[in-house]
């Protein structure tokens, strides 16, 4: 059996990835924008250990057979984002200095802003995404280090922005690839 073959076999995770990636990122966002207050956490939490967490970190492993180095490191480590980021919210928040919280923010975004350069040959949406969401983590991290709520709050919009995208290309994976054909484009890939 050829190698062609034998991936043929594995389905494609990024959908399953981006999708957990969009909802648990778009429910955080909106409490970021202040459309919801901190009440709602529990719900974010929830998502994040479930879907944002564990369903990306599925797709990420399930991308190593298929040879995605990419689509491995994004999905198990924002997988790992969103175990981290409940397990903080839920034990730790009120024990850590905000200083602190930024450079977390902040290590992502620097993680997030090489990833957007790995995808510089790719797809033009999956560009945005990363784009839109290493803005959002340094708005994010400038928040914390300054207190200035309006840093925070266009932090959450801009992650609401990353969601949709995310959302997005879920969709054109999955309904490009059950009718055959670009239904929704993604933006053609740079040449080499």
């Amino acid at each position: 059996m050829s190698s062609e073959q034998s991936m043929a076999r594995f389905s494609n995770p990024a959908p399953l990835g981006l999708a957990g990636f969009a909802l648990t990122t778009w429910l955080l966002s909106m409490i970021n924008a202040g459309w919801f207050s901190g009440d709602a956490m529990n719900m974010v939490l929830a998502v994040a250990m479930a879907y944002g967490g564990t369903a990306q970190m599925i797709a990420g492993v399930m991308e190593l057979p298929r040879g995605n180095t990419f689509g491995a490191t994004a999905f198990v480590s924002y997988g790992a984002f969103w175990w981290s980021f409940a397990l903080f919210a839920l034990f730790l928040h009120d024990k850590v200095p905000a200083a602190f919280v930024g450079w977390y923010l902040f290590m992502w975004g620097v993680f997030t802003f090489y990833m957007w350069l790995g995808t510089l040959r790719g797809v033009r949406a999956v560009q945005l995404i990363f784009l839109a969401l290493w803005i959002t983590f340094f708005l994010l991290a400038a928040s914390e280090w300054t207190g200035m709520k309006s840093l925070h709050v266009a932090g959450g919009y801009t992650g609401l922005i990353t969601a949709l995208l995310a959302f997005y290309v879920s969709a054109a994976e999955i309904i490009n690839e059950s009718h055959k054909r670009e239904v929704l484009p993604v933006g053609t890939p740079r040449a080499t």
